[in-house]
């Protein structure tokens, strides 16, 4: 009940529209209740069961009051009237227009509270599933590292799709159905206390077995939900690698892999439906048993002459009864369709309560500009695997000076990078920016400092133009001395539709290094003071990387930038080189200084490009 009631607090506009549905539910309750009441009477003029004590009892009005009494009284007050100048015939007619007049508005009160109903789903959901992606964008990049997309995504969709049919099914329930249930023994009760008393034992009997299935089936759904992210996540990973998977025959692979998710997400299915749909037979088989009693006993009454049920009466009860069934079997069957919500509800609260790993400082200050140095001091760094990657590094970059980072794979040096913007926090040591501790900076206004060109680049299937100006406001101008100084310019001028042309998925209309000059430009834009290049000429061909390079020089120029290298011919004009091999500095210098050690393993690394 308590992840249900988190839930509803997306739900702005329920303050609004609760009321207004209440009423129309009560109307259309009422309404759907008196086509039954009104069978009674109905009856009686058929089977010429009238007494002449009704036509007194109901001579006068009644002042008016908002309950199922007033309604029947009023109605056979007419109905007497009528028979009394009309007869039999004139009062069949009567009753029968009262009854569709009474249907009309019963359903003309239940399509206007649904729409109330849709607008809360629609609203609330629209809601959730904003907070739940911006609370994600608020995460650690690292929790990105730890989470399948997969999961994500499902979280986003298919959660939240639950959420939604359980909200409907459950503010129906809650309000509609046992309002309405609650209107119908009301009447039964005012019909006949004996023949209600009996039917209530059906109720602790039903409530008790449904429950019964409802906590399974919540065990049963957080099953499938999981089963279900993990399918979705395989399907990003190969539709994403279709060019791997294609390349080494691996189709068969991942169909098995794929295979297996597939038949235990449908067996998890099953199991949830299954029990789903117990609740709806078993609810009905009961509610049918208690019929067959409720004929046995008031039959046995009407036939025994009891003066409390006439033969219409009890008709008109057994009639009505059976109606009781549908709002008991709709409480049911949102009962099983909430336990799904819950579920999915469950895992979303669960990214929402997420707390970022890396966050704002109580006293932190804003980074309005970068003037002095990074100092790398004493830093250690490990993730919670408890692989140690970085082990007592220091070093510092001066302003508008050039470091270069260059090792083997795995030694350290794309961590190196991730500390600067705080994607990661250091284990031990101190990261200093003009001599403030990183810790101590919003890491928005931090992050304005820095542009960041990767290997991959990141691209998204919009235009050029928005491509470029990503996260920033830009006039066009700009964007096009953006590109021309990242050598674009040219490329993206012979396009079908230049600026305006959509680069597809992750900018697959694109060759590699058209999509790289795209993420420098997007640099050269932001035109941040501090730079970090990680790799971002390794997959490139010779004519593209010539190209890019050049690109990369002008976006260099007067800025402090930190490069990652992996051929060290793009950094032999760098200011100082690092040499990084198992976490540690083994070596550091100018390109020419290292190459004077004989046994140095920046020189063997020379050795082996040359």
């Amino acid at each position: 009940m308590k992840t249900y009631i988190r839930i509803l607090q997306y739900a702005d506009s329920i303050k609004n529209l609760a009321f207004p549905y209440f009423i129309l539910s009560l109307l259309a309750s009422l309404f759907g209740i008196l086509n039954f009441t009104l069978l009674a009477p109905l009856l009686d003029v058929i089977f010429n069961d009238l007494k002449p004590a009704d036509l007194q009892e109901y001579s006068d009005k009644v002042s008016f009051s908002f309950s199922i009494n007033y309604f029947k009284y009023t109605f056979y007050h007419y109905f007497h009237q009528v028979i009394s100048l009309y007869g039999r015939l004139g009062a069949l007619k009567f009753a029968c227009g009262a009854i569709v007049v009474s249907v009309i508005l019963a359903n003309i009160f239940r399509y206007l509270s649904q729409r109330i109903l849709k607008t809360v789903e629609a609203q609330t959901i629209a809601s959730l599933r904003q907070a739940v992606f911006e609370k994600t964008m608020k995460l650690h990049f690292g929790f990105f590292n730890n989470e399948r997309k997969g999961n994500l995504m499902a979280h986003l969709t298919t959660d939240v799709q639950e959420v939604e049919n359980s909200i409907g099914r459950a503010f129906t329930a809650c309000i509609k159905e046992v309002f309405t249930l609650l209107m119908y023994f009301i009447t039964l009760f005012n019909m006949s206390v004996k023949l209600t008393l009996f039917s209530l034992i059906i109720l602790p009997l039903s409530s008790g077995i449904i429950a019964l299935i409802s906590r399974k089936l919540r065990r049963a759904a957080r099953d499938v939900q999981a089963l279900q992210s993990s399918m979705v996540s395989t399907l990003d990973e190969v539709f994403g690698g279709m060019r791997i998977v294609k390349g080494f025959n691996a189709e068969k692979v991942v169909s098995e892999k794929f295979r297996k998710e597939n038949y235990d997400y449908k067996a998890a299915v099953l199991r949830m439906v299954y029990r789903q749909e117990m609740t709806s037979p078993l609810s009905e088989a009961m509610g049918v048993s208690v019929v067959a009693g409720i004929l046995l006993y008031g039959g046995s009454l009407v036939i025994a002459g009891d003066n409390s049920l006439t033969a219409s009466s009890f008709i008109a009860f057994i009639i009505l009864f059976s109606q009781v069934m549908r709002p008991a079997k709709a409480i049911s069957d949102a009962f099983s369709m909430v336990q799904r919500g819950i579920a999915s509800s469950e895992r979303i609260l669960k990214l929402i309560d997420t707390v970022p790993a890396i966050q704002d400082a109580p006293d932190a200050v804003d980074m309005h500009d970068f003037n002095q140095e990074i100092e790398f001091r004493n830093i250690s760094f490990s993730y919670e695997t408890g692989r140690k990657v970085l082990d007592n590094i220091s070093f510092k970059i001066q302003k508008g000076k050039t470091i270069a980072l260059v090792g083997t794979s795995g030694g350290g040096k794309s961590t190196i990078a991730d500390l600067i913007p705080r994607f990661y926090d250091p284990s031990e040591g101190q990261i200093l920016v003009d001599g403030v501790d990183i810790k101590h900076l919003k890491i928005q206004s931090l992050t304005k400092q820095i542009g960041i060109v990767t290997q991959e680049s990141i691209l998204f299937n919009d235009t050029v133009f928005n491509n470029i100006t990503f996260g920033s406001q830009a006039a066009e101008n700009q964007v096009i001395e953006a590109a021309k100084v990242a050598n674009a310019h040219i490329f993206i001028s012979q396009l079908a539709e230049g600026y305006q042309t959509l680069i597809g998925d992750r900018g697959g209309r694109l060759s590699g290094g058209q999509r790289q000059r795209l993420s420098i430009a997007r640099a050269v834009l932001k035109n941040p003071p501090i730079l970090i290049l990680d790799e971002a000429t390794s997959a490139l061909d010779t004519e593209s990387e010539k190209l890019v390079q050049e690109a990369l020089t002008h976006l260099m120029e007067n800025r402090t930038t930190l490069v990652i290298a992996h051929r060290l011919s793009t950094i032999q004009h760098a200011d100082e080189i690092l040499v990084i091999s198992k976490g540690k500095i083994v070596e550091r210098g100018t390109h020419e200084d290292l190459l004077q050690n004989e046994n140095g393993f920046y020189r063997k690394l020379n050795s082996m490009q040359e």
